[in-house]
């Protein structure tokens, strides 16, 4: 789908310093920026921890799980979010004292996500007498429940929207539970374990802790390098609060003063360490950890970021680069198959649903959100991508098929048709088929699934998420009528002008600030994430060179008042480009810094292209 590019309006910026550069000043101004307070990203300028509802209450069963040695397990989600929040924790509770901690990440293809009972049983098993959530729990009723029945104490931390009823937990550490007045909303689950550490050391501290046992306050900055990393690839707002842990911890990695796993993550992705931006986290080191989560098993991510060596480090951040080119390539092939079956459907962009929801029993299920995503970006509809929420084994289908013949038989045999298609129904209907959302600017996601579950109970076995990405659960035989309902509701929730894809542009760059210098300052203007966007400009160029790289890339050089640029636009439509015809070009792009073989040199990132007649 061709996106409209519609430039920002300029806004009052005279709040802002003059000595700010003038197209700078204008970009955060029109990013909400109200004070220069805001530009400073210092420590200090944090929200202060007292906001956060329940942190009090975990503090207490932490200090007493330390004074009691009580095991105490982490149990973590298998993404980025999850991986940097289980090793913050894992870190940080040995700083303040702990020896008896370990943790355990549902393995995705066996026990789906958060805290269900099975894991509380394995956790159970392991000696576990405390459980802390990280990134999860909030949505987890049953796990909780059972916990609680085994007599273990449980903290959950998390960040995700809470439903009407929230778990029997002993403490509940959200940013967005009910009654929590803590002013960003926007925290990530490594920022609330972030948040939680910090009050728990100054809970020691007033108790003399650290004095009565004898060793030194541990510094919890140290850990901001794992903040850093799991805020940007959770793709979480980054309003003021999260642009400061973002930025403090993009400070210490520069500065060397960072962990061997994340140190082995940069060498493996190819990057700088010393010019890292907040975009590398979510581009390169998160996908390398989030592979692990969505391949194998996220411990491996997590081990990764805990070694305590380069060369370990080293290994195992290979390890998550080969994972994550096995990613790439399933993902590929699975968003290809989606594209095929939208072409047999006769969708094209003038024939588009209101919400795309695909299923196909042989995809995989690690990969859905990232196909759910591409959907979402190509066609700027809601897309949910389903795969089989455990793989079912030729055994297992075999076992089917012959449940099915049998009742054939019986049928037949009695002469009564009605009990063939009860009991072959019967016979399917637990194949459980797990579902990774993305959402487009108009509608909440996960709002839009509540209302399906109120008004159709049973048909969605669990849900949750956010405005803009959500997971569900249902039956196999229950898709094609959730597939109706979901488009039907989308038509109904969603204004149309919200159909057509925008492209907000800052404006025309005059050619002359188009240098290194400036593509450098837009860099440290930073940094750039969620609904905090790096600035992207438009204008018309003259097209001298155009060649496809990589087989959907589009390498292109543009001139503009003798002018010559390098540019590339990604992932782009190959029937339409190469272009012979186009001799003017219409680009939105971002002002980058290319880097090859010692030599930096400007390079225009290209977002969209457009033929000019």
């Amino acid at each position: 789908m061709q996106k409209q590019i519609i430039r920002r309006q300029r806004v009052n910026d005279d709040h802002l310093n003059n000595t700010l550069h003038p197209v700078i000043k204008q970009i955060y101004a029109s990013r909400g920026v109200v004070s220069e307070q805001e530009l400073e990203l210092k420590v200090n300028q944090l929200c202060a921890i007292g906001g956060l509802k329940g942190l009090d209450q975990a503090c207490k069963l932490l200090h007493q799980a330390l004074v009691d040695n009580l095991k105490i397990i982490i149990v973590g989600d298998f993404d980025a979010d999850g991986a940097t929040s289980t090793a913050l924790m894992m870190e940080a509770l040995a700083a303040m004292g702990s020896f008896n901690h370990n943790f355990l990440v549902p393995n995705r293809f066996e026990y789906g996500y958060g805290l269900t009972p099975e894991i509380v049983d394995i956790a159970f098993a392991q000696g576990a007498q405390v459980i802390v959530t990280v990134d999860n729990g909030i949505s987890c009723l049953a796990g909780v429940k059972h916990a609680k029945s085994l007599g273990l104490i449980v903290i959950v931390t998390d960040h995700h929207l809470p439903g009407k009823e929230t778990p029997p937990a002993d403490a509940i550490v959200n940013p967005n539970q009910h009654g929590c007045d803590f002013p960003s909303k926007s925290l990530a689950g490594v920022g609330v374990a972030f948040y939680l550490m910090l009050s728990l050391r100054k809970y020691l501290r007033e108790l003399n802790w650290f004095q009565e046992k004898g060793f030194a306050e541990p510094n919890v900055a140290q850990l901001l390098d794992l903040v850093a990393l799991g805020t940007v690839a959770d793709v979480v707002s980054l309003d003021a609060n999260n642009r400061i842990l973002v930025e403090q911890g993009l400070k210490r990695i520069r500065a060397g003063q960072t962990r061997p796993g994340i140190q082995a993550l940069i060498e493996v992705s190819g990057k700088n360490q010393q010019r890292l931006v907040a975009s590398d986290f979510g581009f390169s080191l998160g996908p390398r950890i989030n592979a692990a989560g969505r391949l194998d098993d996220m411990s491996y991510g997590i081990n990764c970021l805990l070694a305590r060596d380069i060369s370990s480090a080293r290994a195992m951040a290979a390890e998550l680069d080969d994972l994550n080119k096995t990613r790439r390539e399933i993902e590929q092939g699975i968003q290809q198959e989606a594209e095929r079956v939208l072409k047999q459907l006769n969708f094209d962009d003038d024939n588009l649903p209101n919400a795309i929801a695909l299923y196909q029993k042989d995809w995989h299920q690690g990969v859905i959100g990232i196909v759910a995503g591409r959907l979402k970006e190509k066609f700027h509809r809601p897309s949910i991508v389903f795969a089989l929420a455990k793989e079912i084994t030729l055994a297992e289908e075999d076992a089917l098929a012959e449940e099915s013949a049998l009742t054939e038989e019986t049928a037949q045999a009695e002469e009564i048709s009605s009990i063939n298609e009860n009991v072959t129904e019967k016979a399917t209907s637990e194949i459980e088929i797990k579902g990774s959302a993305r959402s487009i600017p108009g509608l909440h996601i996960r709002d839009l699934l509540e209302h399906i579950d109120s008004q159709h109970p049973g048909l969605i076995l669990k849900f949750g998420g956010h405005a803009m990405a959500a997971g569900l659960s249902i039956y196999q035989h229950n898709f094609e009528k959730f597939q109706t309902l979901l488009n039907d509701l989308a038509g109904l929730w969603i204004k149309e002008e919200d159909f057509n894809g925008v492209i907000l542009s800052d404006g025309d760059l005059p050619v002359n600030e188009m240098t290194l210098d400036f593509a450098e300052q837009i860099r440290a203007a930073g940094p750039w994430g969620q609904n905090f966007s790096e600035p992207l400009f438009d204008d018309h160029f003259t097209l001298v060179q155009q060649r496809i790289v990589g087989e959907k890339h589009l390498k292109i050089v543009v001139q503009k008042d003798q002018q010559v640029f390098d540019g590339i636009a990604f992932n782009v439509d190959i029937k339409a480009w190469p272009n012979a015809k186009a001799e003017k070009v219409h680009l939105a792009y971002r002002l980058d810094v290319n880097e090859f073989r010692g030599k930096r040199n400007v390079q225009l990132m290209v977002e969209c292209i457009k033929a000019i007649d």
